[in-house]
């Protein structure tokens, strides 16, 4: 029997798509109308959304509203790097095709006239279970970089974390934020590196580092190679690649700091996560757990908390996303850590889910960030506004009238 019409149709755009990603045609400057056929590829690639380039935060009806500007506002190696996963982005399209494999039961006739959609996490409350994922280089994206986002978590009282790769310091982000933030780590070869950047979050008042560990192979990031190629602006002065030093020289955490043996640990294991826990006093969380074995080892190391994590789809080629790893990490936590989740979550929909499946909080990365690069700090803040307003919007339908009703009675596998 032939194909329908209808996909030969769709399979012909997609290739025309990717042949369009990948032109060196595009190379010497991107008009309008060439940009908005290069988004549609990225969308085909992803799994994301682009929504209308629109003129105002005000005409924002859903993040993907953000996307578009910020796809249109951003060079093209800039926005590269913000929308690549690694290899062809199976995983980063994985994480969002995981969130049509669970489906919710919602109950009738609950009193839903008063909804709490607050969260208390390590002793702090915050208005919606939905953090800020840390997200490194910001600058990138808008003037303000992380203090622009941490403007946007103070208006929406939300849980933020703070990459040692930031380009605002940690104390800034704090005093923005009007509050602590929580402190993401890679660590470094160097161990004095490490200790000197987990001595100063502690010293700025951070109550939490989150180890880093899914970064040890490496990633082919593919999309962000095409996008580089495309870029014809000198970027020397910002990325001179001839030192460690000169590399990280926007980046705060580094300042001052020998950098002449820096480099990625590809040893570490877990009795390097002993040895940089004893460092701190700080809550130790591992960002980047996806199995039931590695949180078992969690528990068995003395690990605070936990964040599944892909990074986005850009630390592995496992084509699995986090919401599908979810269930066997809270398994195995069995509820003696906190368990939180990131990668991918771009609607309430997908909060809801993760909370029913056990998940304490959910990190968003790439949603505020198009909010901060299409329209600054107000437009990180819209982001997670609209995020918020979804899922308070569900959890009415849902019948749950504060989070803690959300249980995994509300999700079923389709």
């Amino acid at each position: 029997m032939a194909e329908p019409r209808s996909k030969n149709r769709k399979e012909a755009r997609r290739a025309f798509l990717r042949h369009v990603a990948a032109s060196p045609l595009l190379a010497a400057g991107l008009a309008l109308g060439e940009r908005r056929i290069l988004a549609a590829a990225d969308q085909e690639r992803a799994g994301d959304e682009l929504g209308d380039v629109i003129a105002s935060i005000e005409d924002a009806i859903n993040v993907f509203d953000f996307h578009a500007v910020a796809r249109e506002n951003l060079p093209p190696a800039h926005y590269g790097y913000l929308a690549t996963g690694t290899d062809d982005d199976t995983t980063l399209r994985a994480n969002r095709q995981g969130f049509k494999k669970y489906q919710l039961r919602m109950r009738r006739l609950v009193d839903v006239s008063s909804i709490d959609s607050s969260m208390e996490l390590l002793g702090a409350k915050y208005a919606t279970p939905i953090a800020l994922a840390p997200v490194g280089n910001q600058q990138a994206f808008h003037p303000e970089a992380e203090v622009g986002a941490a403007k946007a978590a103070q208006k929406t009282s939300s849980l933020m974390l703070i990459s040692n790769n930031a380009n605002s310091s940690v104390e800034d982000v704090i005093q923005a934020r009007g509050a602590s933030v929580w402190f993401q780590l890679y660590a470094n070869e160097d161990l004095a590196l490490t200790t000197a950047m987990l001595r100063r979050a502690e010293r700025a008042g951070c109550p939490v580092v989150a180890l880093t560990v899914d970064q040890q192979g490496g990633s082919n990031r593919e999309t962000l190679q095409r996008f580089t190629r495309m870029d014809s602006r000198d970027c020397s002065l910002c990325h001179d690649r001839s030192t460690p030093a000169l590399r990280r020289r926007r980046k705060p955490f580094y300042q001052g700091l020998d950098l002449s043996r820096s480099a990625s640990p590809l040893g570490m294991n877990w009795e390097s996560v002993r040895r940089y826990k004893d460092i701190t006093g700080m809550k130790f969380f591992l960002k980047g757990i996806v199995t039931a074995e590695d949180t078992e080892l969690c528990l068995e190391n003395g690990v605070d908390g936990v964040i599944v994590s892909n990074h986005g789809g850009r630390a592995e080629a496992s084509g699995r996303g986090t919401i599908e790893c979810l269930e066997e990490v809270v398994k195995a936590a069995q509820g003696r850590i906190p368990v939180l989740i990131d990668s991918g979550f771009r609607r309430g929909t997908d909060v809801f889910k993760a909370v029913a499946l056990g998940a304490d909080a959910v990190c968003v990365g790439r949603p505020y960030v198009w909010g901060l690069a299409a329209f600054g700090a107000e437009g990180a803040e819209a982001a997670l506004n609209l995020i918020g307003a979804e899922l308070r919007m569900v959890m009415r339908q849902a019948g749950t009238a504060s989070l803690d009703r959300i249980t995994s009675r509300y999700v079923v596998r389709s």
